[in-house]
């Protein structure tokens, strides 16, 4: 069965992916979206109930800068739509005084003219008492930072983009195949023949697995697992504004305060092992929930005892050094991949959707460091 064709068809309803289809819908194109399970759901990168969203990048000012436009057009797709899906907590680095990353952060929020403060361990001691502060010797403080509702955002953001036109459907594609250089549709495992003239895969951790001879040694996805702790009856100190989001990159660990309900979230941002995203054990085992409560007897010892209320596994989808991939498909003249979040992009998809539209439109030049020829067989991780 064919599908008559549009002139975008977009395979993955992720952040990248839903952001790209509302853009390319709000400038008149015919779009037709596809996912293999469905926006927002547990085995996608875009899933789970929240996501942080903070300007801090080290040296790495580009996605400052992207963080702070993508914040300011997820507030203005909120306002205009009549969700409220941004919890203003304020992100709290914490740092010993070796950690160049965090100075670098300090740096680069001056340069791109984002509000903060740099805050003594006395001072965070005051403000945040519920936040233990072995191995901190300051903190970094962006009080218009916080979290993104995650799953509820994406499925927003693809009913707004329902709502302006785009098709959209849930049925997952096979590895296209095109004997000539133009690629002219895709097809899905129902049957369905999908014709386009421009196809835009926003695959995330499935990519590997869709285009194995070109990014299946470029693309890395790992196992990450989730904890959410229940907070003790009658107190409000594990809730925003009197607890913020917090990171301790050298620990490479964060922290989110209760929000909805669901408790303290605390997870690792190092890199899990290998993970296939649609047939991973998506158990979090004793170990790991013993070892994550170890931590947080140091950092929350508030909550050293707490009730553990959920333990999920994710995965990032990881390029060598974190970069994204925005780039042309080198075998298909009208093919584009879309991807590489790496654990930190899905605050970015507004930015990540803006920048894909203009460039497949022709509109603005590539940018390097998100090309395929940049992306490395081995993991050299500088983006966090």
């Amino acid at each position: 069965m064919k599908q008559s064709g549009a002139d975008f068809a977009i395979i993955g309803a992720g952040v990248f992916g839903v952001w790209t289809a509302y853009l390319l819908r709000q400038r008149g194109h015919n779009v037709t979206l596809i996912d293999a399970h469905g926006a927002g759901g547990p085995r996608s990168s875009s899933g789970d109930e929240s996501r942080v969203i903070r300007m801090g990048y080290g040296g790495a000012k580009i996605y400052t800068s992207w963080a702070a436009r993508s914040l300011q057009l997820w507030k203005e797709f909120f306002r205009a739509t009549g969700h409220a899906l941004f919890v203003n907590t304020g992100v709290l680095w914490l740092a010993p005084e070796t950690d160049l990353y965090t100075h670098q952060v300090v740096d680069s929020l001056l340069s791109e003219h984002i509000n903060h403060e740099k805050l003594s361990v006395q001072e965070i001691a005051a403000r945040f008492p519920q936040i233990g502060l072995d191995r901190v010797s300051f903190g970094v403080f962006e009080p218009d930072s916080g979290v993104l509702l995650a799953r509820k955002s994406v499925q927003a953001v693809l009913e707004e983009a329902i709502k302006a036109g785009v098709h959209y459907f849930i049925d997952p594609i096979l590895p296209p195949f095109s004997r000539s250089p133009r690629l002219e549709h895709v097809q899905t495992r129902a049957g369905k023949a999908i014709s386009a003239d421009i196809f835009i895969f926003a695959c995330g951790a499935w990519l590997p697995g869709i285009f194995p001879d070109i990014l299946g040694s470029q693309i890395f996805p790992t196992r990450q697992e989730v904890f959410y702790f229940r907070t003790p009856a009658g107190t409000t100190q594990f809730e925003p504004p009197e607890m913020p989001v917090w990171l301790h990159h050298e620990d490479q660990m964060y922290g989110l305060p209760n929000i909805e309900n669901r408790g303290v979230k605390i997870a690792s941002d190092r890199h899990g092992e290998r993970f296939d995203p649609e047939s991973g054990d998506r158990t979090v085992g004793p170990l790991a929930t013993e070892q994550m409560r170890a931590y947080v007897r140091c950092r929350l010892s508030g909550l050293q005892d707490a009730p553990l209320l959920d333990a999920r596994v994710c995965q990032y989808e990881n390029t060598s050094n974190g970069d994204f991939l925005i780039d042309r498909h080198p075998q298909f003249e009208n093919g584009w991949l879309v991807g590489g979040g790496s654990g930190h992009g899905f605050k970015h998809g507004p930015a990540v959707g803006q920048h894909a539209v203009e460039r497949i439109l022709g509109l603005l030049e590539p940018e390097e460091r998100f090309s395929l020829s940049t992306k490395l067989q081995v993991q050299l991780r500088t983006i966090y």
